[in-house]
């Protein structure tokens, strides 16, 4: 089989994962009533989740809507930890919600493996990505992280208000990302669009959401054509020559994975890294105790990530069933929000408050079940190494208005505007 039977060069010629899935009215606007008709991707949600998660909780524990062709939004830790363990009814086939549903077809590999499989492959897929997220493969990347970090702050110079979120905490995984796989650092703004367009565009058409997957593709497949005329030592080039059941990758699994990391990558950790600073920037007792108490670190971290957990994942129903108490059909999303779960007090003590030195603090932000983060090792690295270097840096900082912060919506959460206030 030549390179280009292998990897074809237009997105056209790659698996159709289109054909057989199925297609819900777009649906916007304000929400009726966040038990009956909540939508994630509306400015009150970006907003501010959590009261609303709270109201849930108290009152409706399992939300619903029409919305997407029809959801469910557990707020409950039991009920997503629940589902996240529950690989037999639910299927992870597509994580993130919209108006389009892969077909069923598609299984147990989904659109972009591992985290859209389902077991058994996704045991083996998961296992191919493991030697590039390890503890000491992390390790390596600290140092060239580290000197990024300290970079960007050398650019503030003369500054005395910065955007923390576009002028530094979205460029630091964007770096690390493309180092990862081979990509030239100078396209971090394409890899801005493609992250928007992925996870924040849900509610678009679906042709012309369709049609932005399919520039991320393109863009791809691209690097991997440049990647088989130029190897080099990168997770691309691993990929391409990767095996999986004594067979090599085909396209579709090849630029999946990468999608995944190139997706998952930046934008998780872009928020994680936009919403600690948002946080200290907002919380000057903490940001003190933290400057006098360097050693704190690690532990704050784990809170921030607890508590402003960035990531909502996505299952489908497999088969029509009675689920604690509501009647769930074929097909229907599931939104699985870790934020939620990491609030709940029947989990959490001071569930809503932001412990720094809380020391029990098992929380969910990376997932649970079989899908926990293969990257939580590297998001870690990333979140510490980007804190100490501002705090290290900017020790005082402000918020220079707050009502200018603005979160994304969907289901990566974070900071997209920040200005702060460091002169």
């Amino acid at each position: 089989m030549t390179v280009d039977d292998r990897f074809p060069r237009e997105v056209g010629d790659l698996p159709d994962t289109r054909s057989g899935g199925t297609r819900s009215e777009v649906v916007t606007g304000p929400v009726t009533d966040w038990a009956t008709d909540f939508s994630h991707v509306e400015p009150e949600w970006a907003a501010d989740p959590y009261p609303i998660q709270d109201d849930l909780r108290r009152r409706c524990p399992i939300a619903r809507t029409e919305r997407f062709g029809g959801a469910w939004l557990p707020t409950r830790y039991e009920d997503v930890a629940a589902i996240a363990y529950d690989t037999e009814r639910f299927t992870s086939r597509s994580v993130v919600i919209s108006n389009f549903r892969p077909s069923r077809e598609l299984e147990p590999v989904g659109v972009s493996p591992p985290i859209s499989s389902d077991p058994p492959f996704h045991h083996d897929a998961r296992r191919l990505l493991l030697p590039a997220f390890t503890k000491s493969a992390v390790r390596r990347l600290e140092p060239a992280t580290r000197a990024y970090c300290n970079e960007l702050v050398d650019g503030f110079k003369g500054r005395d208000v910065v955007d923390a979120a576009q002028d530094y905490a979205q460029h630091i995984p964007m770096r690390v990302i493309a180092d990862m796989l081979g990509f030239p650092p100078e396209d971090g703004p394409r890899f801005r669009e493609f992250v928007e367009s992925v996870l924040e565009g849900v509610n678009l058409p679906t042709d012309e959401r369709i049609e932005r997957v399919d520039r991320l593709f393109d863009y791809l497949l691209a690097q991997i054509h440049d990647h088989v005329a130029h190897p080099r030592d990168d997770l691309t080039t691993y990929l391409i020559n990767a095996e999986l059941g004594g067979r090599k990758l085909d396209a579709s699994q090849v630029s999946g994975m990468m999608a995944l990391l190139l997706i998952a990558g930046i934008d998780t950790t872009w928020s994680a890294i936009g919403a600690s600073l948002w946080h200290l920037a907002g919380t000057p007792g903490d940001r003190e105790r933290l400057v006098a108490e360097p050693g704190l670190l690690p532990t704050a971290m784990e809170e921030f990530l607890r508590a402003y957990a960035p990531v909502t994942m996505a299952r489908l129903v497999k088969d029509d069933m009675r689920w604690r108490g509501v009647d769930m059909k074929a097909d229907d999303w599931i939104l699985l929000s870790f934020p939620a779960a990491n609030r709940d007090p029947a989990q959490f003590e001071r569930a809503g408050e932001v412990v720094i030195d809380r020391e029990v603090n098992r929380h969910a932000a990376f997932g649970l079940g079989v899908h926990r983060c293969v990257g939580s090792h590297l998001a870690r690295m990333e979140l510490r190494v980007a804190l100490e270097v501002w705090l290290e840096r900017i020790p005082e900082f402000t918020l220079a208005d707050p009502s200018a912060v603005t979160w994304a919506a969907g289901q990566v959460r974070g900071p997209r505007t920040l200005p702060i206030r460091i002169g």
